[in-house]
């Protein structure tokens, strides 16, 4: 293993949210937003993850789990400052160090991998990550020198009437040089109308010390989007959704209307099943092949054998076996368990149950 480091800034509130649940806490497709970018850090290639947490802490380390070491930020000071909480475990050492956001839940290893592999490759101090975009108000704006590499970032407000006709957008995902950046952030300063410290102006201090900042522009701007709000959440969602959707069908899972059909990121269907519209598969499920799920079906947690057909019915944390029929209206609550080839019929209610392999209608 390289030695490659990533920082993942989770320690705002999330006050446009209007919720008493911090802001990376929110699901994306059944799983919390800081988990969606741990997972993705977590396939790339790095020595040590990091995560810096602040409002909520303690409930954010719980969803981290043992797949990161969280550092507290005691008081929210900027973005630059956020990254400083890494400096008595990494300022010292040499190699690269990736700065992503935790409410950015659609980014992909495969993004940041490439993002790290241009930086070294072109042996550069820094990396941004860009996107270009058709309409690019609000965002901060990158400026190329004659030579195509970064020669500032601008935020919106103050851009020129020239730099704001330029479509190529900071996403805030960097990839720096450990040392530079570690030797840099000290000397950012919050003399800015917020009185905090950001992480960009490394790179404007990057550039003033004559080093190689250069940019990758995505082609996939969606994977960059933070989630700010309620709106931008359920957009994350219907992105993600589709992301996991596409992938099922192209492992030879069926589905008759994916738009209108949710699948949590941790579940599994085997080939040759088909998926009916309004159903929902939450949690760890795993369904065999060949079997149908029909409409509004509700399955969670549960364990589905090949050639098993579900008609509307709700299942919870249970284990079915091959070849059963269940409903319609039918409800497996948690803890039973149906043997193969057997059918739990209309209006049928079990729980706790261990329903034993036989012929013809069982329930």
């Amino acid at each position: 293993m390289s030695n490659r480091f990533a920082i993942i800034l989770a320690a705002g509130k999330g006050t446009r949210m209007k919720s008493k649940l911090y802001k990376v806490l929110h699901q994306v497709c059944g799983k919390p937003m800081i988990r969606h970018v741990v997972d993705e850090a977590g396939k790339a290639d790095f020595s040590k993850i990091y995560v810096v947490v602040g409002h909520g802490a303690s409930d954010v380390e719980a969803a981290v789990g043992k797949d990161a070491e969280c550092l507290l930020q005691r008081e929210q000071l900027g973005t630059g400052h956020a990254v400083l909480q890494a400096a008595d475990q990494l300022s010292s050492l040499e190699g690269t160090t990736v700065v992503l956001c935790g409410d950015t839940p659609l980014i992909t290893h495969q993004t940041i991998e490439k993002l790290i592999h241009i930086q070294e490759e072109n042996h550069a101090a820094a990396a941004v990550l860009t996107a270009n975009l058709e309409d690019p108000t609000g965002y901060g704006r990158v400026i190329r020198d004659l030579s195509g590499n970064v020669a500032k970032i601008v935020e919106d407000k103050d851009a020129n009437p020239a730099e704001k006709r330029v479509k190529e957008i900071n996403t805030g995902i960097y990839s720096f040089d450990n040392r530079k950046l570690f030797a840099l952030l000290k000397q950012v300063t919050n003399n800015n109308a917020q009185g905090e410290y950001y992480l960009p102006d490394v790179i404007g201090l990057l550039v003033r010390d004559s080093e190689k900042v250069i940019a990758y522009a995505t082609e996939q701007f969606e994977e960059t989007v933070g989630v700010n709000d309620r709106i931008q959440l359920a957009a994350a969602g219907k992105y993600m959704q589709a992301r996991i959707n596409r992938a099922m069908m192209r492992k030879g899972v069926t589905f008759i209307d994916p738009q209108t059909t949710y699948l949590s990121t941790e579940c599994t269907i085997g080939n040759d099943t088909v998926i009916y519209p309004g159903t929902v598969i939450a949690g760890k499920t795993r369904i065999g092949s060949k079997c149908v799920i029909g409409a509004h079906s509700q399955i969670r947690n549960c364990v589905i054998g090949d050639g098993t057909r579900i008609e509307q019915s709700v299942l919870e944390d249970s284990m079915i076996g091959k070849d059963v029929q269940i409903g319609p209206f039918a409800h497996i609550r948690p803890l039973s368990k149906i043997h193969d080839q057997t059918k739990v019929g209309t209006f049928v209610e079990v729980k706790n149950t261990d329903v034993g392999e036989r012929k013809g209608p069982s329930i």
